[in-house]
């Protein structure tokens, strides 16, 4: 596997996949505060957790060779969120796997922006990374993501369906819906 340099850009028609920026936090904050963008989420996210949690996103790619990307609108300039690679740091049945994740800023919902960078992510593991699959997770009730999933063209088989280890028994966020993409595009 080729490791990228974790200053790489990938653009699509009407987004730009980039490094993080210090200007970034303030608005990954916000994002992670909000109540919609955290709705099948364990919780919302402080000022400080938010700041934590990008900084361990940037130290990813140093340490996997490939990381979650911020994501930027090409005709605002805006940081919306990010999309990309990820290690998952848990067992389940399915791994090791790569996952790929967005999340965007509620305001970029129902734009096609999480679907666009996504394909851009997929087609960078497959063609950049020469990954032979990744896989995908969420809650079952999640919709939307699983909606950008099936667009990616990742299939979802009910015997790949698992308990999320970090989640405690009887919480309505345990129970996850897997689905993959094998790298023959």
């Amino acid at each position: 596997m080729s490791i990228p340099e974790p200053d790489q850009m990938i653009e699509t028609d009407r987004l730009i996949l980039r490094k993080w920026k210090k200007a970034d936090l303030a608005p990954f904050a916000s994002l992670n505060s909000c109540k919609h963008v955290s709705e099948f989420l364990p919780k919302t996210l402080n000022k400080e957790e938010s700041d934590a949690l990008a900084e361990e996103i940037m130290a990813r790619f140093e340490k996997q060779g490939f990381g979650l990307f911020a994501v930027e609108r090409k005709d605002s300039k805006e940081f919306i969120g990010f999309t990309g690679l990820n290690i998952p740091g848990f067992s389940a049945p399915f791994m090791p796997a790569i996952e790929i994740g967005w999340r965007l800023s509620y305001e970029n919902w129902r734009k096609g922006l999480a679907t666009e960078a996504a394909r851009a992510i997929r087609n960078y593991a497959f063609t950049q990374l020469n990954l032979a699959e990744i896989v995908s997770f969420t809650v079952p009730a999640n919709k939307r993501s699983r909606s950008v999933m099936e667009k990616i063209g990742m299939t979802h088989h009910t015997q790949d369906d698992f308990d999320h280890p970090n989640q405690e028994k009887g919480d309505p966020l345990r129970k996850h819906v897997l689905y993959r993409i094998h790298g023959h595009l």
